[in-house]
């Protein structure tokens, strides 16, 4: 394996220009201190090499390259206006008090995944009427906490109500959205698409 190299990007404010972050032997730092505005922001590295503390992005699109996955430090930083392209996987946005340092620079608003395939992704303390969620074959669960009880009362098919709906409650407490991939979880939990739209159409706080 060769040299790590690592790649810090802070106190700076820059604006309308491409940053591609695709070397997979360099740890890339964005922040503290560094706004980006109108960026494309070209991804193709793995959550470890990607470290966030304290950067602002404002009307920038994010295009995911590879699959990120399990990558909660979206959380210290601040999202505004942004757009998404690919494939997230068990990542965190917003304002999640208390996670790690930074987590006071976090924030999400006015952001589109539409063109995202987001699996497993949270949007944390902030609202998320501001944030447009992809269609079908992405769902989205709104103020999962708060309608968990609600949710638990109905038959849900395969181990989906088990592993996911029954859990809902233990999700930390600024969970505020909860988005899926029908696809991922018909073959992880034994159950269909069709199965999961059919029970998801009665629900007016899921979003699909």
């Amino acid at each position: 394996m060769g040299w790590l190299e690592n790649v810090l990007i802070e106190d700076k404010e820059i604006a309308n220009e491409r940053l591609e972050l695709t070397d997979k032997n360099s740890p890339y730092f964005l922040g503290p201190n560094l706004s980006l505005r109108n960026y494309t922001v070209i991804l193709k590295v793995s959550a470890r090499n990607l470290i966030i503390v304290g950067a602002r992005f404002i009307d920038c699109t994010f295009e995911v390259k590879q699959e990120l996955k399990n990558h909660q430090q979206w959380v210290k930083a601040s999202l505004n206006g942004c757009r998404f392209k690919g494939r997230l996987t068990g990542c965190d946005f917003g304002h999640w008090p208390n996670y790690g340092t930074g987590w006071e620079h976090g924030g999400i608003k006015d952001c589109d995944f539409t063109e995202a395939r987001l699996d497993g992704c949270r949007i944390m303390g902030a609202d998320p009427a501001t944030i447009r969620f992809p269609k079908w074959p992405c769902f989205t669960i709104l103020d999962p906490i708060g309608r968990a009880s609600e949710l638990r009362s109905v038959k849900w098919p395969g181990r989906f109500g088990s592993v996911v709906v029954d859990e809902l409650h233990t999700q930390p407490a600024c969970t505020k959205a909860l988005t899926e991939h029908s696809l991922t979880i018909a073959k992880q939990l034994d159950t269909t698409q069709g199965e999961l739209r059919a029970v998801i159409e009665n629900f007016d706080c899921i979003i699909y």
